[in-house]
This record gives structure tokens, sequence and C-alpha cells, in this order.
């Protein structure tokens, strides 16, 4: 999955690269295959990536924007993407039960993941052999590391107001909220 991306060797005088260098890390891909492994989970601290090294666990946001924010410090061409596609069980095994609950055929989700020369690298979670990739988005945009909380979000409910109308938006906010619950560990 992450062998598009450019492998380096971890710079010892990074601050992330010295925090992976402490946990016996040598390279760039080698923090990607962690990464991946770790299960999805929202972190106590869901609003910074760093979070995801402290619980060893994250979500698509804090996940990519941590391996975004050591590309960056090891001069690695990646963009940090935010995408919005059509959430359904069988891309997002887990969430079914909840959209039969709520009769919907899908949800709008936003998905983070990294994107380099028109490849898009999720490392979210191990997904199983039964379950169809997400390859379809309505809409995509690139966003910094710090920016999961704070445009990643209205990013997202601003998609689902248009496509919903502003009094259907909380309900359907509500149950997408649900969905990543059923998600997480």
């Amino acid at each position: 999955m992450y062998s598009v991306l450019p492998n380096k060797a971890l710079n010892p005088h990074g601050t992330l690269s010295d925090i992976f260098i402490g946990m016996s890390f040598e390279s760039f891909h080698q923090i990607c295959e962690w990464v991946w492994h770790l299960p999805y989970g929202r972190p106590n601290d869901s609003q910074h990536y760093m979070s995801v090294v402290n619980e060893k666990k994250g979500t698509c946001s804090t996940k990519h924007a941590l391996l975004k924010a050591l590309a960056d410090e090891l001069r690695i061409d990646v963009a940090l993407t935010v995408g919005i596609y059509a959430m359904t069980e069988a891309n997002t095994p887990g969430v079914g039960h909840v959209l039969k609950q709520y009769r919907q055929d899908f949800i709008p989700e936003a998905h983070c993941y990294l994107t380099y020369q028109n490849h898009r690298v999720d490392l979210t979670r191990l997904m199983k052999a039964e379950s169809e990739p997400i390859t379809a988005f309505f809409i995509e945009k690139n966003i910094l590391p710090d920016e999961i909380q704070t445009a990643k979000p209205p990013f997202h409910y601003q998609f689902i107001q248009n496509r919903f109308g502003c009094d259907k938006a909380p309900l359907i906010w509500a149950i997408r909220e649900q969905c990543i619950q059923a998600l997480s560990v």
C-alpha cells in the first residue's frame, strides 16, 4: 500500500524522527507499516496527531496527519488529503447496522489519506478482503497536519448541509457519529 511513497532514513535531528528513532525505527516505510497496523479508534486527544504515538491507535485523520508531518520533516513531497465519499457497509465494514437503522444507503464521510503523484495511500486500517476499496470521492482537498480539527470538520459539515439541507444536517451528522463509534476499538 505505501510502497508508492518514497522511503527515507530518519533524520536524527528532526523532532518526529528523534521520537521514532527512540522507538527503534529507521525509515519512513517502517513507520508507515507500524501506523497501518495500529488499531482504528479515536484517541483521547483527537486534535493532535501525536496522540497516535502516545495511545497506539488513531483515525484516518490522526494517522495520516502524523505521517504527513514526518514526511515534511524528511522532505518527502506528499499531500494530506481529505475527501468526501459515500460510506457504506461494503466499503466501511461495521457501519451497516447503523445505516440500516436509519434507512440510509450511505452517509457522506470525510476521509483523510496521503496523496503522492496521483496515488491515494490509505493507511487507516487493514481492510478485510471482502471490503470494497474507497476509490470514488465527491470532492477532495489538501490540508495541513495541524488542520485536522480546524479544516476537516467544517469542510465535511458544509458538504452535508449542501447535500441534505441545513435542517437535516444535524441528524445526518449524528448518524455519522454513530457509524464512527461502531468502527472504534
